[in-house]
């Protein structure tokens, strides 16, 4: 039985760089997938996602990609173009990785055929702590549904839930709701630096 697996990277503390978990976690809630369909978060895992890389086909990937484009665009890359295509627009470590991964998974004896990339051009990166810009977050459902109708048309029954569920593809505590929540606010946290410290470093 073919097993698919749609597949979150990327940092939920730099803003837009959580764009791929958030995803995740949304298609969890919004979704009922059958069993040969995992659903999973990568985050920065890297290298450590070789063997996912080997063991399904097809690969649905969320994540944030500097296209070079405007902010908030989406854009989908397939297959073989997929590596290439995110080692020339390297924007983090995890995407290095991601490049890697698939590369390590052909020479381990075999990677997924059928692959989507589905990225988004992020807004902000620079903000530790941070969450998606709007921008950003409102390409998600339009990410979902692309995801939806490819797995559908490798013949996977995805079906939307009546009721969004609860995910459990996210650490908890690092779920949307609690992270939004709980975290201080910008101020607080001196999230775009400590501008006592800046002064000073500006005038020495």
């Amino acid at each position: 039985m073919k097993q698919a697996l749609v597949l979150g990277v990327g940092n939920l503390l730099w803003a837009d760089e959580g764009f791929g978990v958030r995803c995740v976690e949304a298609f969890d809630q919004r979704y009922d997938v059958p069993g040969n369909v995992t659903v999973a978060d990568g985050g920065t895992q890297g290298l450590y996602l070789v063997d996912l890389m080997r063991e399904y086909n097809p690969v649905v990937i969320f994540d944030a990609v500097d296209f070079g484009d405007r902010p908030g665009t989406l854009k989908r890359v397939y297959d073989s173009d997929i590596p290439a295509f995110v080692g020339a627009h390297k924007m983090s470590l995890h995407q290095a990785g991601l490049q890697d991964v698939i590369a390590c998974a052909k020479l381990l004896g075999g990677c997924a055929e059928d692959m989507l990339l589905i990225g988004v051009q992020p807004v902000e990166l620079e903000d530790y702590g941070g969450s998606l810009r709007p921008a950003v977050r409102a390409r998600i459902p339009e990410a979902l549904s692309l995801a939806a109708d490819y797995l559908g048309q490798h013949g996977f029954r995805v079906t939307e839930r009546q009721q969004p569920a609860t995910s459990d593809v996210i650490t908890p505590g690092l779920d949307l709701v609690s992270y939004e929540t709980g975290r201080p606010d910008a101020a607080t946290a001196c999230r775009q630096g400590d501008g006592r410290v800046l002064a000073r470093a500006v005038k020495s």
